[in-house]
């Protein structure tokens, strides 16, 4: 009797398990992000394009900076890494290089690759680094209490910036792929299995890599820009995106008022990669 009540107690945990067990660490959860962030949903789509990658989930390794999407490489039972401020795509870079084998994902925020990370990223993208960089962009510092950011949309209002933006924010897409890099996306948290194909083709693909998600942020931007609640952004970019694969995005530039472009706008014929260059230099060097 007591064989089979441990079996059906084993049965009963075995059923609860989630299906991504295995690539989260359970004893972090539930994670500490806001109601209505989408950095949850960013998390899962990346963490499902792992599990169908046929890369093994020894094979990569997640780094991530300073901000709330910081905290994503703590959820995860993968080879993590959770760098100072701006500097996730130089850690990254000498992961890849000391190991070719791995997949190298960034994970980090709008701030923190675009600010002070901003020299790091458009030289990634221009040596073609085989790393995969996801950003999610919630138009402001979220963590510090809703600052103007790099990416503010014009006349948008943060704790900074109370009387609406007055600068020209970066164009993520356009800035990178004017870079020289080899895959190029943008979507929303709302484009869950767009976002997801988007991931799974980036984490395949050879060379430098990247994909900016339009993520909610109705604690600190929403609040000062009459969003106050996720689903009410949520609703936002679904009647106010449209998908235009294949766009010049340079011309993808995100205005408050008008739609927010969204799609694959790059995918470049394979060229070589910083590690091509230098196994070439490596060669040269042993004559």
């Amino acid at each position: 009797m007591t064989v089979v009540k441990q079996e059906i107690k084993d049965q009963i945990i075995e059923a609860d398990k989630h299906p991504m067990d295995n690539l989260l660490r359970w004893d972090r959860l539930p994670h500490v992000w806001c109601s209505g962030c989408g950095l949850g949903s960013i998390l899962s789509c990346l963490v499902h394009a792992i599990a169908n990658s046929e890369t093994p989930a020894k094979n990569f390794a997640v780094v991530s900076g300073i901000g709330c999407a910081g905290r994503a490489s703590g959820y995860l039972n993968l080879d993590v890494f959770h760098t100072t401020h701006g500097r996730a795509i130089p850690f990254a870079i000498g992961l890849k290089l000391a190991n070719p084998e791995l997949k190298v994902i960034v994970f980090s925020g709008d701030g923190d690759l675009f600010a002070i990370g901003g020299n790091h990223i458009i030289h990634a993208a221009r040596r073609n680094v085989d790393i995969t960089v996801i950003c999610s962009n919630n138009f402001n510092y979220g963590m510090t209490g809703g600052q103007l950011a790099p990416t503010t949309p014009d006349e948008a209002w943060t704790t900074t910036s109370p009387y609406g933006n007055v600068e020209p924010p970066f164009n993520l897409v356009g800035l990178v792929a004017s870079a020289g890099a080899a895959y190029v996306s943008r979507w929303t948290a709302l484009n869950v299995r767009r976002l997801q194909a988007s991931m799974e083709e980036a984490i395949q693909k050879r060379g430098f890599s990247f994909i900016e998600i339009i993520s909610p942020c109705p604690t600190t931007f929403g609040r000062k820009n009459r969003f106050e609640e996720g689903l009410k952004m949520l609703k936002f970019f679904k009647t106010n995106s449209i998908i235009r694969h294949g766009i010049d995005p340079n011309k993808a530039d995100i205005r408050l008022g008008d739609k927010v472009i969204v799609g694959n706008f790059v995918n470049r014929e394979e060229r070589p990669t910083l590690g091509d260059y230098l196994k070439e230099v490596q060669m040269t060097a042993k004559r």
